[in-house]
């Protein structure tokens, strides 16, 4: 009889609205499960990524029945707007439970590269892309390329095809960045992930990716993932 391998589980904290939670599975190894519980979000407004997090410990805590080993809260604009260390406190305080947020995985993904300019990428509404200018230039990296696809709801960002982000990408001149960050855990883009790099040759920083490594990282979980771009394929520190 086949021995039964119990999976490692994480926890996986998700916007209502989002269609694209299916992401972080995709590229996550064998023996890796992300069971997901959603958050309130219905449209992709400043005052909406605010929101999302008022509630965090209760979701949370539903997320820690299932014994998960750590939980990500996924949503990047809204764990900017709550400030760095915020939003990875109240949970672990509530839950016990180590937490991590995609903003931290973004910022050290970005670090990673070494990165100080980036072209950012974002689906994002003007006020929510600027907040990430701001926040990114606090942290001292300068946005020297940009595009936007702004959407006014999840469901919008999740059905825009992963092509359109690498034909956005290549249309704009990202020569002068250092890294391209695509900003948005709400949106399809692993599938082009590699091909991005290969097209701009410089490394990509993308949200859901980003996630996956630092939780890999965080667990222990050395091996690469190929096929999902430079962060998740080389070594892990």
């Amino acid at each position: 009889m086949a021995q039964h391998v119990i999976a490692r589980r994480v926890g996986h904290l998700y916007p209502s609205g989002g269609i694209s939670d299916h992401e972080l599975q995709r590229m996550a190894p064998e023996g890796l499960r992300v069971l997901v519980t959603r958050m309130p979000f219905r449209d992709t407004s400043r005052e909406s990524d605010i929101a999302l997090a008022r509630e965090v410990e209760s979701h949370a805590k539903l997320l820690a029945d299932a014994k998960v080993e750590l939980i990500a809260f996924n949503c990047t604009a809204a764990s900017m707007l709550a400030g760095p260390g915020v939003l990875e406190r109240r949970i672990e305080t509530a839950t016990g439970i180590p937490a991590l947020t995609t903003i931290q995985a973004v910022m050290e993904g970005l670090a990673r590269f070494e990165a100080r300019k980036v072209a950012l990428f974002t689906a994002y509404r003007p006020d929510v892309v600027e907040e990430e200018r701001h926040f990114l230039a606090a942290h001292g990296i300068v946005v020297v390329a940009e595009a936007h696809i702004p959407c006014p709801d999840p469901v919008t960002q999740g059905n825009l095809p992963p092509s359109a982000w690498l034909e956005l990408v290549a249309g704009t001149d990202c020569r002068d960045a250092d890294a391209i960050l695509c900003s948005c855990a709400g949106i399809e883009i692993s599938p082009v992930l590699s091909a991005i790099e290969l097209t701009t040759g410089k490394p990509v920083v993308a949200s859901n990716a980003a996630l996956l490594w630092l939780i890999l990282n965080r667990m222990g979980w050395r091996q690469p993932r190929y096929g999902f771009g430079r962060l998740l394929a080389e070594d892990f520190p």
